[in-house]
C-alpha cells in the first residue's frame, strides 16, 4: 500500500503553485534577522536567501493543500501506523536575492519514498520531496527535504544513546565520574556548550574544559507527551538550564511534576547511570 501510494503521488509531478500570503517585505526581514542575530546591512535592501521558505509558510492556522505531496504521503504513513518523526534534513539552493515587493510562489513534488528501514526506535520510511520557489516563471530557490517517519516500538527498551565524537567524549567521560564538564577555549577562555572543534570567538582549535558547579535556573522547558521514547515513560520534562557559568544545557528534569515546573526554577545537576558505559546528566530541584 505504501509503495503503491508513493508511485501514484510521484507520478503526479509538481503540485499547483501556492502563493505566499504576503509579498517579500522589510518588516518581516527585520524580525527574522533580529531573531537570529544577523546584522548584515545588505538585508536592509534584500531578503536573506535562507528566508525563501518563510514567505510561503501557511502560518499556525494554515492547512496543507490537497495536492501537497508531503502531506499526502505523511497521511498514508500515519494510516499505516508510521506516526512518529525521528529526523529531518534539507538542502537548499538559492539562485538570487529576493527584493521587497516581490511575490513568491512554491511548488513541490515527491522525489522518493524508501523503506522499510530499521531504526533504534522502530521501523521507518524515508520520504523525500523537492520544492521550487518562483517569482513569476523564474525559479529563485530550491529545497530537498527528507523526513523519517517510523512506527514506535513502544516505550520499553533502553535509553537512546548519544553519539560520542572526539568533540564530546570529554563530556561523557565526565558524567561517568559525576562531573558536569563545559568546554573552554584554550586560546581566549570562552565557555561553550554544546562543544565543537573550533572556538567561535577566536577561531582557536585548542579546546579544554572546566568542571561546572552544576547549579542553574530553568531557562526554558518542554513537557514531552508523544511520540514514545525508549527508556522513558511520558509525560516527562526536558529543561534548558542556564548554568551559573553562563552556558545553557539540556537534560531531563526529574523528581518534579510537570505542573510545578516553571521558568526560573532553581536546579542542580544529578547523574543517572544507565549501564556500565553510559551515565546521563539530569536536573533536580534545589
Amino acid at each position: 500500500m505504501i509503495e503503491e501510494a508513493a508511485r501514484e503521488l510521484a507520478a503526479r509531478g509538481e503540485s499547483a503553485r501556492r502563493v505566499a500570503r504576503d509579498p517579500v517585505n522589510l518588516p518581516m526581514i527585520r524580525n527574522w534577522t533580529e531573531a537570529i542575530g544577523d546584522d548584515n546591512p545588505t538585508y536592509e535592501h534584500y531578503a536573506p536567501p535562507a528566508m525563501a521558505q518563510v514567505w510561503t509558510m501557511p502560518g499556525l492556522a494554515g492547512q496543507r493543500p490537497a495536492d501537497d505531496p508531503l502531506g499526502a504521503m505523511v497521511a498514508v504513513l500515519d494510516e499505516a501506523g508510521y506516526t512518529s518523526v525521528v529526523a529531518t534534513d534539507s538542502e537548499q539552493t538559492y539562485h538570487r536575492y529576493l527584493s521587497p515587493g516581490e511575490t513568491v510562489e512554491v511548488s513541490s513534488r515527491l522525489d522518493g519514498v524508501t523503506g522499510p528501514k530499521r531504526t533504534a526506535l522502530g521501523e521507518g520510511w524515508f520520504v523525500t520531496t523537492r520544492s521550487t520557489w518562483y517569482v513569476g516563471d523564474e525559479p529563485v530557490a530550491e529545497m530537498m527535504f527528507r523526513v523519517l517517519k517510523f512506527r514506535p516500538s513502544g516505550v520499553a527498551g533502553t535509553a537512546i544513546r548519544p553519539a560520542v565524537s572526539s568533540d564530546t567524549e570529554f563530556f561523557w567521560a565526565g558524567t561517568a565520574l559525576g562531573e558536569l564538564r563545559i568546554q573552554r577555549c584554550g586560546g581566549c577562555g570562552r565557555l561553550r556548550h554544546p562543544p565543537g572543534p573550533m572556538c567561535p570567538s577566536c577561531r582557536q582549535t585548542r579546546p579544554g574544559y572546566v568542571v561546572a558547579a552544576g547549579e542553574g535556573t530553568v531557562y526554558s522547558y518542554v513537557v514531552h507527551h508523544h511520540p514514545p521514547v525508549p527508556g522513558r515513560a511520558a509525560p516527562f520534562v526536558v529543561a534548558l538550564v542556564e548554568l551559573t557559568e553562563g552556558v545553557r544545557m539540556l537534560a531531563e528534569l526529574v523528581g518534579v511534576p510537570p505542573s510545578e515546573v516553571h521558568i526560573g526554577l532553581e536546579v542542580r545537576v544529578g547523574f543517572s547511570r544507565v549501564d556500565g558505559e553510559l551515565t546521563l546528566p539530569v536536573w533536580r530541584r534545589r
